[in-house]
């Protein structure tokens, strides 16, 4: 079978990926580190970012669907995966032939799964608003008597130095004692740099795993996971006055050169990064020119006289800096990358 080239990639950068769980496992303390896998791993590879973990010795895991845990569940040895979004009726069938655990969020799902006599997860809604059942329900016996191997919150501003966190912190220690779960689970990656009291029992951290820096205490000791190269389908040169792409947004003050990479925003480039974002060839520094469209993306190539069509350029994707030069989360830059990338993991 002849391979397809394809003109843009991925490299991505295994030996970061475990460092980064290491050094997350390291600030949580004596809680186990877990590893949030869902999304595909934040766009990056479930599969592939699983095996690598598993090894390093990460034995929880965390993903959103069923679908996800199936992907999964090959590729991460012994190790335990629970599903977030929890089991509808039209989960049962999938959810019984797994090995993955739901994590409960309404009575109706806890209703639904009692009578399978398996153990299971539970989401608290401390304060979020979003998935979990009350402390209220907690307090009623909604689980009594039932076999909950985790009880897990989530924290809605753990990025932010707010009283917020405090708040959730002492309504989820609260229900310590009140359910008998194995294990309490509340801090994200943002979470864990909160200090130790956040960790409780198992921590679950996923964009610091992938290189995205939640709060500035992880400046500094989070390593770069992934770095995005597209390449050179064309170079121009246009003369002064004339205007670039869509709507024409670039116009040029004096003759300049052009690059037309092979990248836009059905690849997860998103229109943000027009006029504003930037790539590197050769330690130049390359300008993004004009509206991103959705396959291509056209640079100002005057600092790199020897780019050629069929080179490659490295877009600037440090996710800190991408993020706030684009208007766009670390989160939204990592999980809307396309699936037409060559992912390469060293």
């Amino acid at each position: 079978m002849t391979l397809v080239h394809r003109p843009l990639r991925l490299r991505l950068d295994g030996a970061a990926l475990v460092a980064n769980w290491r050094r997350l496992a390291q600030e949580s303390g004596p809680a186990a580190c877990g590893a949030a896998v869902k999304a595909d791993a934040y766009g990056l590879g479930a599969r592939d970012a699983a095996l690598r973990l598993s090894n390093a010795g990460c034995r929880d895991f965390f993903v959103s669907h069923w679908a996800e845990a199936e992907e999964i569940a090959n590729w991460v040895g012994e190790g335990a995966i629970s599903v977030l979004h929890g089991v509808s009726a039209d989960d049962m069938d999938a959810a019984i032939g797994s090995r993955a655990r739901p994590v409960l969020s309404t009575p109706l799902q806890v209703a639904r799964w009692r009578d399978t006599g398996r153990p299971f997860d539970v989401m608290v809604d401390s304060g979020i608003n979003r998935l979990g059942i009350s402390p209220g329900d907690v307090a009623a016996g909604l689980l009594d008597g039932l076999r909950v191997e985790t009880l897990m919150s989530h924290l809605a501003c753990a990025d932010e130095d707010v009283a917020d966190n405090r708040t959730q912190l002492a309504a989820f220690a609260a229900l310590r004692g009140r359910v008998d779960a194995k294990r309490m689970s509340l801090a994200n990656s943002a979470g864990i740099f909160l200090g130790r009291d956040y960790a409780f029992d198992l921590t679950r951290p996923g964009l610091a795993l992938y290189g995205g820096i939640p709060r500035h205490e992880a400046e500094g000791t989070i390593e770069r996971v992934v770095r995005v190269e597209a390449q050179v389908l064309q170079r121009k040169r246009i003369g002064p006055g004339e205007r670039v792409g869509y709507n024409g947004t670039f116009t040029a003050e004096r003759a300049c050169e052009l690059a037309v990479i092979n990248i836009g925003y059905a690849d997860g480039y998103l229109r943000g990064f027009s006029n504003r974002g930037r790539a590197f060839w050769q330690g130049a520094e390359l300008p993004v020119a004009g509206r991103v469209s959705m396959d291509l993306t056209t640079l100002r190539v005057d600092a790199a006289p020897d780019l050629a069509e069929g080179d490659w350029v490295e877009i600037d994707y440090d996710l800190p800096t991408a993020s706030a030069g684009s208007g766009l989360s670390q989160y939204e830059l990592l999980t809307t990358l396309g699936q037409r990338f060559e992912r390469i993991w060293s």
